[in-house]
């Protein structure tokens, strides 16, 4: 059976990620135990970008998508931290 769009598939590549999507949750519960202030939010977020990074680009297929319908996954994301950037500055410079 051919692989789609030329690819790496299989229940191994699929158990690797899982193993690094546990172990990456495991590594935040860790890190909300320490104490680093406003630090907290932005290694919890970091940690949370890299897991959704792999669950988008071997759970969705993403890796192996053409630009278009990457542009079609990334726009919404770019909007996203365009709001939120937005609204963080108005709260914080008021």
């Amino acid at each position: 059976m051919a692989k789609p769009h030329g690819g790496a598939s299989g229940i191994g590549i699929y158990a690797g990620v899982w193993a690094s999507l546990v172990v990456l949750t495991a590594i935040t519960v860790l890190v909300s135990y320490v104490n680093l202030g406003v630090m907290n939010v932005v290694v919890a977020l970091l940690i949370a970008s890299v897991k959704v990074s792999l669950v988008a680009l071997f759970f969705m297929h993403l890796k192996f998508e053409s630009r278009l319908v990457w542009m079609f996954a990334l726009v919404p994301i770019i909007f996203l931290v365009l709001i939120v950037g937005g609204t963080l500055s108005d709260t914080l410079f008021r």
